[in-house]
C-alpha cells in the first residue's frame, strides 16, 4: 500500500474488479454525458484510470473544478463495458463514492494542453516547465535519465570505482571556456569559480592514492547553447584511473557503455568491444570531421591531382575532395537542394556529377571533367549510376564541406545509413600543438595536461629543431557515437619536468605553470602515478538514447538558448545591500 492511496493510476486490472480502492492524482479530462453521468480521466505519475461518476453530488463537485486540479477518490473497481486496449487500465473503471479536492487549479485556461505540450512554443514550455513535465511523453525522458544514471553508477561500482564528490566552489582556471564567478564575501575583491570540470581534483585524487574514481559530476561553463549543448551546467560521467594507460580507459568504457545503450536506447544494438579506432588525421581526411557517424558508409577521397587543370575555376589552386554515392536515384532538383544545404552548413559550395550507364559523367560540372574521367575513376573506381559530390577550397574548408556532404547525402540516399544502432568509435592521436589563428604562434591544440607521445624526448627533439613541433602527438582521445562527441579524455602529463617543457613550447615557463596550476604542480612533485581518464557527457548520452535532437528535452529544468531560466527569472537582480556586502559595484557598459 502506498501513502494516501491503495493503488496507482496504472495498477488496477480485471483481477481487482469489486475491490474498494483509493486513488489520487490530477484530473486530466472530464466528459459529461447528459446531466447525471460523466467520465473523468485521473492521472498520476504512473498512468491513468477512468472514473465513472453516476452520483449527482460527486458530479457537482467535479463540475466546480478546473482540469489539472488534484483530487483523492475512493470507490469500487468494475469491468468496463467498452474497453480501451491503448490504456494499461483500459479493462476497468472506478465508480467513486467519495471525492476530496486536494489542490485546486485556479486557472480556467492552461498555457497549453498537457498531453500536447511538445507542440507548444518552447518559451511557454520552459516558463511552465512543471506543467510540461506532467506530459507523460516529456516525463519519460527524465525517467530514462534516472535509469541511465543508476545503471552507470552500478556499472562503475561493479568495476571497483569509488564515487567521490569534488568541490563546487573552487578557483578560476583556464580550461577553454568562460567561468561562472562567485564573489567571496570574506575576501573582498576575490572570487570563487564554479568548476568547468573536476579535472584538477580528480587528478589530485590519483596522487592522493585513490586508485579508481568516478562521479556523476556537475560542470559549469558560461558558453552559448547548441542543439547538443546546454548553457550553464551539464553533467558528465567523470572517471580517472591511477597506474593506467589509454587501453585501461578504453576497456572500462567498452564494458560500461554498450549495455547501457543497448538496454535503454531507442535502438537496441550498440557497438561491441573493441570500438573502432581512427586517427584524428584520418578522421578529417576520410570523414571530413573528427566526429564521424559510422552508421553512414560514405567516405571522402582527395582527387586534387586527378582534376587539376580541368578548367573549372573553383578546382584550381584548391584541395578537392570527392564523396561517391553509389546507387543514387535523386533527381537533379533534389541534388541541388542537398548541395545548398551543404553550403548553408559550411559556407562552402559543393558540386556534382553522375555516372551514366556507360560510365560517362553527366550533369553538374560534367563538361569540365569528361577529359579527367579516367583519372578520377582511377582514384574512385566508380560504378554506373554513382553520384559524386565534390567540395573544394582551402584544406580545412574542403574537408568540412565533404563531412557535411557525407552526413546530408548519407541520410537522404537509401542504403547508405543504418539508423537503427549506436555506432561508437575512438578518435586517437590528436596533435599536441597547432598554430593559433589569432596569434600565428604555436599553441596547445586541445588539452595542455595531456602526455605528449614519446614524453620528454619528443619535446627535447622539437626544441633542438630535429622534428617539427606540429608533428608531436598527444595521448589524447575522443569518444564519438553516431556523430556526436560524448567525451574527451587523455593520459595525463604527470611529470613536472615534462609538464614544464610542454608549456615552454608555447612560451610559458616554470613560474607560469606554478602560478596557473599551483596545486597540480606541487602535487606532481610528491610522486605522482601515471594516470588517465575520461568524462562522457550524461546529457548527450541520454539525448542519443531518447532519440532527441535537442538536449533541453532530457534536462528536468533547462535554460533557454540565452542562458535564462524563464521559470525562475534567472539571472535576476539583487539588492544594493547584497552588492555592498560583497564589495561589488555594478557599472553599466558605455554606449
Amino acid at each position: 500500500m502506498m501513502q494516501s492511496r491503495t493503488h496507482t493510476c496504472n495498477e488496477l486490472r480485471l483481477s481487482d474488479v469489486g475491490a474498494s480502492v483509493k486513488l489520487v492524482g490530477w484530473m486530466e479530462n472530464v466528459r459529461e454525458v447528459g446531466s447525471s453521468l460523466a467520465f473523468v480521466v485521473l492521472r498520476d505519475f504512473y498512468g491513468t484510470t477512468q472514473l465513472v461518476l453516476e452520483d449527482e453530488a460527486l458530479l457537482k463537485t467535479v463540475k466546480g473544478l478546473n482540469k489539472e486540479s488534484t483530487i483523492s477518490v475512493t470507490g469500487t473497481v468494475r469491468e468496463r463495458a467498452s474497453k480501451n486496449p491503448k490504456q494499461a487500465t483500459g479493462d476497468i473503471e472506478v465508480v467513486p463514492d467519495g471525492i476530496e479536492v486536494l489542490g485546486r487549479c485556479r486557472y480556467n485556461e492552461l498555457p497549453f494542453e498537457i498531453n500536447r505540450s511538445r507542440e507548444a512554443d518552447e518559451s511557454a514550455r520552459l516558463k511552465y516547465r512543471y506543467l510540461d513535465l506532467r506530459n507523460p511523453a516529456v516525463k519519460s525522458n527524465i525517467l530514462l535519465r534516472c535509469r541511465v544514471v543508476s545503471a552507470l553508477r552500478q556499472a562503475m561500482t561493479d568495476l571497483g570505482f569509488l564515487e567521490i564528490t569534488t568541490p563546487i566552489l573552487t578557483v578560476s582556471s583556464p580550461e577553454g571556456a568562460r567561468d561562472y564567478l562567485v564573489p567571496a564575501r570574506k575576501h573582498p575583491g576575490r572570487f570563487y569559480a564554479l568548476p568547468q570540470a573536476p579535472q584538477q581534483f580528480k587528478q589530485l585524487l590519483m596522487i592522493a592514492g585513490f586508485d579508481r574514481y568516478f562521479q556523476i559530476a556537475p560542470c559549469f561553463r558560461d558558453e552559448d547553447a547548441r542543439g547538443d549543448r546546454s548553457p550553464g551546467e551539464f553533467y558528465q560521467l567523470d572517471m580517472e584511473m591511477a597506474f593506467a594507460t589509454q587501453e585501461d580507459v578504453f576497456s572500462v568504457c567498452e564494458q560500461v557503455l554498450p549495455p547501457v545503450f543497448a538496454g535503454f536506447g531507442k535502438y537496441h544494438t550498440a557497438s561491441p568491444a573493441p570500438f573502432r579506432r581512427i586517427s584524428y588525421t584520418d578522421a578529417l581526411e576520410i570523414y571530413g570531421t573528427d566526429k564521424p557517424d559510422l552508421r553512414i558508409d560514405l567516405t571522402a577521397t582527395d582527387v586534387t591531382d586527378a582534376v587539376r587543370g580541368c578548367g573549372f575555376a573553383p578546382f584550381e589552386d584548391a584541395m578537392v575532395k570527392a564523396v561517391p554515392v553509389s546507387g543514387c536515384s535523386l533527381t537533379r532538383k533534389q541534388i541541388e537542394k542537398l548541395l545548398a544545404d551543404v553550403e548553408v552548413q559550411t559556407g562552402t559550395k559543393a558540386y556534382w556529377v553522375k555516372t551514366d550507364d556507360s560510365g560517362a559523367f553527366a550533369g553538374g560540372v560534367a563538361k569540365f571533367l569528361q577529359e579527367r574521367r579516367d583519372a578520377v575513376n582511377g582514384v574512385l573506381d566508380l560504378q554506373p549510376g554513382t553520384l559524386v559530390v565534390f567540395t573544394a577550397g582551402r584544406p580545412e574548408a574542403a574537408r568540412k564541406a565533404a563531412g557535411a556532404a557525407i552526413k546530408i547525402f548519407g541520410a537522404a540516399c537509401p542504403g547508405h545509413m543504418d539508423r537503427e544502432k549506436y555506432e561508437f568509435c575512438w578518435i586517437v592521436d590528436f596533435p599536441m600543438y597547432e598554430i593559433g589563428e589569432e596569434s600565428g604562434q604555436l599553441e596547445f591544440c586541445h588539452n595542455p595536461f595531456s602526455m605528449p607521445k614519446g614524453g620528454l624526448e619528443t619535446l627535447l627533439a622539437a626544441e633542438r629543431g630535429e622534428i617539427d613541433p606540429l608533428t608531436i602527438l598527444a595521448d589524447q582521445y575522443d569518444l564519438v557515437c553516431n556523430g556526436v562527441e560524448l567525451s574527451s579524455g587523455a593520459v595525463r602529463n604527470h611529470d613536472p619536468e615534462i609538464m614544464v617543457k610542454a608549456f615552454e613550447m608555447v612560451r610559458l615557463g616554470e613560474e607560469d605553470v606554478k602560478a596557473r596550476f599551483p596545486a597540480m604542480y606541487n602535487a606532481f612533485c610528491y610522486g605522482a602515478p601515471p594516470h588517465a581518464g575520461i568524462a562522457p557527457g550524461v546529457d548527450r548520452m541520454v539525448m542519443l538514447l531518447a532519440g532527441e535532437d535537442s538536449i533541453r528535452e532530457i534536462i528536468p529544468f533547462p535554460m533557454n538558448k540565452n542562458a535564462q531560466d524563464v521559470m525562475m527569472n534567472a539571472p535576476g537582480e539583487v539588492t544594493q545591500a547584497q552588492l555592498d556586502e560583497l564589495h561589488i559595484a555594478v557599472v553599466a557598459p558605455e554606449g
